[in-house]
């Protein structure tokens, strides 16, 4: 076991509601091995109320620095990293110009070597313990990813990305040299295969990714519901309603479907587990689709303002009673920092689809990030308690070491802070990666 005094930053169970932020400015966070030898957490709270039960349990103080939960990103594309700030007039030509070149390059074990220790090196540099990323077509870049996660410990879902039509042709899915079945049954046979080898293993899982419904056949998508039928434990992960050229196109090419969300649904890709990218030009129906089959919205603002989507309805999704998280969305999102991206749902909610704007609380913020997105992602305890994202007791223990002195408009700005809101806003206006001291996951490893 191992403790920490420091300043502490957690959140009260969803039981409670959300967004209920807990504050200790001297606060005991104590560690150790569960029955798995997994660490978590063993007891949070003041240092007066708990000090003395864990004299014995060797201590690193803290002084002047928050411990907070490790972030979690729920949609973050692993091939994208060279992709980040490259200049386009939509998500159409994006994908074209740029996207779909570099993921060419992942076809060699080297290259998606190489960029799975930059990309997760990033991840824990900017304080990200749990990601659901994308991979590309090739099994070599879900291969590597999954291999440096494990290595790192890091808790990572990812898949092979599914695409058997309207991409580049190196790019789709490809039948196995000399097989006698062709590319759409090659990359369900290689899903299951990679479910088998990765998913459960460690902190890892496995989701089972079409990139978006345009690029799917009826008989991948259609396939697609079936493994995910017969692994009921397994993640789904996709985009929707990102763009109106997309929808338009997408409504074309399901026009049995209800809307272009349906689609999904009509293929049996909805349910628990299930997290689709971006959800912004949605109506009530596609709200009630998405609370009535219990999936779940990434919400993705540096990447919708970036790409000129469009904004994340905030109020209709709260009225309709669906879930959501934060993401990144790397590489159409600018930052792996989660506080570059709370600061862009914060300017989405104030400019977004109510008339008179929204102003989400930085609590609700910085939930949307860590405890929020850890529900969304229904990794769960014995108990039902959601195991990432937050530091309660039992939750697997990762965090993040905040510096709130890490620039000199940062230690300003937070030392008059009178409120726990007012410190929490100013780290989100202020903070990227310098404010995060250090990364720490469940098995002990820091970056």
């Amino acid at each position: 076991m191992k403790a920490y005094r420091a300043s502490l930053l957690w959140f009260a169970p969803h039981s409670e509601g959300p967004a209920k932020a807990l504050f200790e400015k001297d606060g005991l966070l104590v560690v150790g091995p569960d029955s798995t030898g997994l660490q978590v957490v063993q007891a949070i709270g003041s240092w007066r109320a708990l000090s003395e039960r864990f004299a014995q349990v060797p201590t690193e103080h803290l002084l002047g620095r928050i411990i907070a939960p490790g972030f979690v990103d729920l949609h973050v594309h692993f091939p994208q990293t060279n992709v980040i700030g490259s200049p386009a007039s939509g998500l159409l030509p994006w994908l074209e110009n740029y996207t779909f070149p570099e993921e060419k390059r992942f076809a060699s074990n080297e290259y998606s070597a190489e960029s799975a220790t930059f990309f997760v090196d990033e991840l824990l540099r900017n304080g990200v313990t749990t990601a659901l990323a994308f991979a590309t077509s090739h099994s070599t870049s879900v291969n590597a990813l999954f291999s440096e996660a494990q290595r790192r410990s890091l808790r990572l879902i990812t898949g092979l990305c599914l695409m058997d039509r309207h991409a580049p042709a190196d790019l789709l899915n490809q039948p196995a040299s000399g097989s006698r079945v062709d590319a759409t049954e090659q990359s369900l046979l290689d899903s299951e295969a990679l479910i088998q080898r990765w998913h459960g293993q460690g902190r890892l899982g496995y989701a089972i990714t079409p990139r978006f419904a345009p690029t799917s056949t009826d008989a991948q998508l259609r396939g697609a519901g079936e493994l995910a039928a017969r692994h009921g434990d397994v993640w789904i992960q996709s985009h929707v309603a990102e763009n109106k050229d997309e929808i338009a196109w997408a409504r074309e090419l399901f026009p049995q479907s209800r809307s272009y969300l349906a689609t999904y649904a009509d293929f049996g890709l909805m349910r628990k587990r299930a997290v689709y990218a971006h959800c912004i030009h949605f109506d009530d129906d596609d709200r009630a689709l998405m609370r009535d089959t219990g999936a779940s919205a990434a919400v993705s603002p540096t990447s919708n303002l970036f790409l000129g989507s469009g904004f994340f309805d905030y109020a209709g999704a709260d009225r309709a009673g669906f879930t959501y998280g934060l993401a990144s969305d790397v590489g159409g999102g600018t930052s792996f920092s989660p506080f570059h991206t709370m600061l862009a749902a914060y300017y989405v909610g104030r400019e977004g689809q109510t008339k008179q704007g929204l102003s989400l609380s930085p609590q609700q913020l910085w939930w949307q990030h860590t405890a929020g997105a850890g529900a969304v992602l229904g990794v769960k305890g014995a108990d039902g308690q959601a195991l990432v994202g937050n530091l309660l007791p039992g939750c697997e223990a990762d965090f993040v070491v905040l510096n709130p002195q890490a620039t000199p408009l940062l230690a300003r700005k937070t030392s008059v802070a009178a409120s726990l809101d007012e410190l929490l806003f100013s780290m989100i206006v202020l903070g990227d990666d310098r404010l995060v001291e250090r990364t720490v996951i469940s098995q002990g490893l820091s970056s």
